[in-house]
């Protein structure tokens, strides 16, 4: 009793410690009891902020840590917003984003202006300023389609980038009107607006790249790379608000700009969903929810009246843009209801804009009262819509995004791409501690996104060798893939083998397990020993080639085999140059390497160029089903001249070759000089070589590669 007397539970609640594990409480107890009463947990996270708050039981007051907590949520929907985005939709969809961003800002404007003017009795400066607020729009309900894993479809990135473009418009409205009615506006007022929002843009969208990519590039620590983030979403924020637009534009153009270069497979990219989802963004919605006062419903009749107005006007003009969009792009309805349901909530934008409206003082009455750019009323009725447009888009968006998503798993069932009721199962042979995060890391961009299991980490002892420290060194090996493996939220099985030799042992492993596909780090050759054999095919300088043990697995196994020579990370990688023979289409493991390299593109988000004579290009190129956006198709020819591929090298480039065995109907023979290659010409790139599956008997005879 004695230590309970120095702690005060006084309402609200001042300690620390007791606010925060009562908000953990919420975060974590919400779930469990809305998913019986069938209410959306975004929509139940904001209702517990209403009871706890200061308009509800006391007992936390909306203070500078839940502002802070809470600043940081909104600004976090936005980056992930951008950051999910699939950039070759993006851009091939930027025009339907446009149009719906116009359609979700000129409809409510226009309902907005003739509203305030002829029915609530507003000056036309008050009136633009409230069609300003139906206009904006938050993505507050973006959670929903993120963890229903449809974050990529096309409605969802319609929406995304219409609210850019709407909030960007309804901002700068505000801006403008703020202005024209404090009388502050000029000729070098629209020059200093434009430029900065331009400097802005450009800085976010061009220069982020630039220094992220040189950051991951030099830094490869967890932490530091999670910090880096966050430091950029806030600095783009706070550029946005530098150039007199809302820090949530930043955000989402941070979002935007990092998006290639955190591939949505990769352990930085589980980081940052899990702490949003977990900490700031219910944060985020607790804090909103302690905005809402039940008590505006009962104060004047005058408050409910223009907050019925807004209700009713904002739904149904975010309806009739959604409608509008729909029909001018052939949508579903579910898509629709997922464009509306994403479009309808006000919170960020509406809460500065009517703030802003609310503090300009334009005079006062004779008796002393201020007479204010929006009065207290529309204050109280931006309260109560909140309430309203949050609850109708959580509801809109989950019931749209549910159906969507159950359509696309009934879709991939049948889809004659996926193997029938088999998964990819992934071996990842692992001797080398430099490169085992990074062949994890291809391997987990090599298989479908929503699939945890299939990764399969082998360490090979040799047991003619004696070696006393093989054990702790596999151990290690082991432990590294399995831990940056969980990072991506990934399980990878771990597995220790003693055999006669290595080979011998994945081989076994393979057969053992039902690989479907072998991810092996590149053999490093040494330079030439006096009396050591030389085998033929193989380089002895010091440099990337294909080693003894290599051929011997190609040998023994028909595999399609994926040999990773990693010089820099992998997410770092612009383009992947991918050099395919003639005649590739017609071995047996065509298109199941095909399939991995459309993996590889929807998953790094890195652009690929498919190099192929003519002929093979015409199986190469889609038919019928969507493919990814950001793959090339390039003619190439030069296989008798490989290395002048080096005068089309990039920065930042990783080189691939379709490989063949010998005597297949795809083999050239330059193929046997190509690890040659790539330690003469190409040693300052990533590159792989990728051997397909091959029809006929890879057991029976050696085949020299």
């Amino acid at each position: 009793m004695f230590l309970l007397a120095h702690i005060d539970f006084s309402l609200p609640l001042e300690d620390p410690i007791l606010k925060f594990l009562l908000i953990l409480v919420i975060i974590l107890a919400a779930p469990l009891l809305l998913n019986r009463l069938k209410i959306p947990y975004l929509l139940g996270l904001i209702i517990a902020g209403a009871v706890i708050g200061p308009h509800g039981l006391n007992l936390v007051l909306r203070d500078s840590s839940i502002i802070l907590s809470g600043t940081a949520g909104l600004l976090y929907i936005m980056f992930l917003s951008g950051l999910d985005m699939d950039m070759s939709d993006f851009r091939h969809n930027s025009w339907r984003s446009l149009v719906f961003g116009l359609y979700t800002f000129c409809v409510p404007l226009l309902l907005g202006i003739l509203a305030g003017y002829y029915v609530l009795g507003f000056s036309i400066y008050s009136s633009i300023l409230l069609a300003g607020l139906f206009a904006s729009q938050t993505l507050i309900a973006y959670p929903i389609v993120s963890k229903l894993g449809i974050a990529r479809d096309k409605a969802v990135t319609i929406a995304v980038g219409g609210t850019v473009i709407t909030d960007t418009l309804a901002l700068l409205l505000l801006t403008v009107i703020v202005g024209m009615a404090t009388g502050n506006v000029d000729n070098l007022f629209w020059w200093r607006l434009a430029g900065s929002v331009v400097l802005c843009i450009a800085i976010i969208v061009l220069v982020f790249p630039i220094i992220a990519h040189w950051f991951f590039k030099q830094v490869s620590d967890n932490i530091s790379q999670y910090i880096f983030v966050l430091a950029m979403v806030f600095l783009g924020s706070f550029l946005a608000q530098l150039a007199g637009l809302e820090p949530i534009i930043g955000a989402f153009l941070s979002g935007i700009a990092l998006n290639r270069l955190i591939p949505r497979t990769s352990p930085l990219m589980n980081r940052i969903e899990f702490v949003g989802n977990a900490i700031f963004i219910p944060f985020f919605l607790i804090g909103v929810g302690m905005l809402i006062d039940y008590r505006a419903f009962f104060r004047d009749w005058e408050s409910l009246e223009v907050a019925a107005v807004m209700i009713v006007l904002i739904t149904a003009a975010k309806f009739i843009a959604a409608w509008l969009t729909q029909k001018s792009f052939r949508l579903s309805r579910d898509q629709r209801t997922v464009i509306f349901g994403l479009s309808s909530a006000h919170v960020a934008a509406t809460l500065a804009a009517v703030m802003v409206g609310y503090n300009i003082i334009l005079g006062h009455t004779p008796d002393g009262e201020p007479i204010r750019l929006l009065n207290e009323s529309v204050l109280n009725g931006t309260i109560l819509m909140i309430l309203a447009t949050c609850t109708v888009s959580t509801f809109a968006t989950q019931r749209g995004a549910h159906n969507i998503a159950v359509g696309q798993a009934h879709l991939t069932d049948s889809s004659d791409e996926k193997p029938a009721k088999h998964e990819d199962h992934i071996l990842i042979p692992v001797a080398n501690e430099q490169t085992v995060e990074e062949l994890v890391a291809l391997s987990a961009m090599l298989k479908r996104a929503k699939e945890p299991n299939g990764l399969y980490a082998l360490h090979a002892i040799d047991n003619q060798v004696e070696d006393p420290n093989a054990d702790k060194l596999a151990r290690k090996l082991l432990d590294t893939a399995a831990t940056s493996a969980a990072a991506s939220d990934l399980y990878l099985q771990e597995l220790l083998r003693y055999d006669v030799n290595i080979s011998n042992a994945i081989v076994s492993v393979s057969r053992e397990r039902n690989i479907t596909d072998i991810v092996m780090g590149m053999h490093r050759a040494t330079p030439s020993v006096p009396g050591l054999p030389v085998i033929p095919g193989i380089p002895v300088a010091s440099g990337p080639g294909i080693g003894k043990m290599t051929a011997d697995v190609l040998m023994q196994s028909n595999i399609t085999t994926f040999i990773y020579h990693p010089v820099q990370p992998l997410n770092t990688i612009k383009r992947h140059l991918i050099v395919v023979p003639e005649k590739a289409e017609q071995e047996a493991g065509f298109q199941l390497w095909l399939r991995r390299i459309h993996l590889l593109a929807e998953n790094s988000g890195a652009r690929i160029s498919l190099l192929a004579p003519e002929s093979t290009l015409a199986y190469l190129r889609p038919r019928g089903r969507k493919r990814p956006a950001n793959i090339d198709y390039v003619p190439f020819t030069q296989w008798d001249d490989l290395p002048s591929l080096e005068h089309d090298m990039r920065d930042d480039d990783c080189l691939w070759f379709v490989m063949s065995r010998r005597d297949r109907v795809s083999y050239h023979p330059s193929m046997s000089r190509i690890p040659t290659y790539l330690e003469h010409h190409f040693a300052d790139y990533s590159s792989i070589l990728l051997y397909p599956v091959q029809a006929g008997d890879t057991e029976s005879r050696y085949i020299r590669v």
